[in-house]
């Protein structure tokens, strides 16, 4: 999973950004509204958190503006605002969730596997290919119950293919998927962790392959 962040409070940046980290989801940072708007028009997120209150503006504009452009982009916005005449103008203009500070890091985390899974047609916390099984709660990946010594990135690789069985994942949208705007990434770097995931899923006699579209992008699908 990418999100986006949209918070300009130094403080609630690194404690979002370390929990988000610890539970590894990639994330960028925007601290205002025309960040966040370039980077939201540039980039692919799965979703973003969207403080209301910014140095340039009021967060539900940008939301305004993704909605007319057709990005249709899972929202959750943050605010300090708890009145329901709040939540529903949020709502109403295009939103997709609501979280009023304070709140607890497990209730965003929630909040965000539950977009994910409507985004990706996803029934539970756990999805299921050939014999392996993938926590999305625990972001663990076991086959046949051992789970696979796996990085964050080969999480992230695996994860992005799994929302996508069966199905070719353009190689741009994989890198996006695994590595963030503030990232050093070298040319081979997306090949290295398909690469290694793959030896991995093999090993553990997964009955999963991952095929190489070579120039284009990968595939994950059963190994018949």
């Amino acid at each position: 999973m990418r999100v986006l962040l949209v918070e300009d409070e130094p403080e609630m940046v690194s404690a979002l950004g370390d929990a988000l980290h610890r539970h590894r989801i990639l994330f960028d940072h925007a601290a205002n509204l025309y960040e966040a708007e370039a980077m939201a028009t540039s980039s692919t997120f799965d979703a973003i958190v969207l403080d209301r209150q910014l140095p340039d503006g009021d967060g539900l504009s940008l939301v305004s503006k993704l909605r007319a452009k057709k990005n249709s982009v899972p929202v959750i916005v943050l605010t300090a605002r708890g009145d329901i005449a709040d939540r529903v103008e949020g709502l109403n203009i295009g939103s997709d969730d609501y979280l009023t500070k304070p709140f607890a890091f497990e209730e965003l985390l929630a909040r965000l596997r539950a977009l994910a899974r409507r985004g990706a047609d996803v029934q539970s916390d756990l999805v299921t290919a050939g014999r392996l099984t993938f926590d999305l709660v625990q972001r663990d990946a076991q086959v046949d119950g051992v789970s696979l010594d796996l990085t964050r990135r080969e999480i992230l690789v695996l994860e992005a293919l799994l929302r996508s069985f069966g199905r070719m994942v353009p190689r741009t949208s994989l890198m996006e998927a695994v590595f963030s705007m503030d990232d050093e990434v070298q040319p081979n770097a997306l090949d290295l962790q398909v690469s290694r995931l793959r030896r991995k899923l093999s090993t553990a006699g997964s009955g999963l392959a991952v095929n190489v579209v070579r120039g284009v992008g990968y595939l994950l699908r059963e190994d018949t």
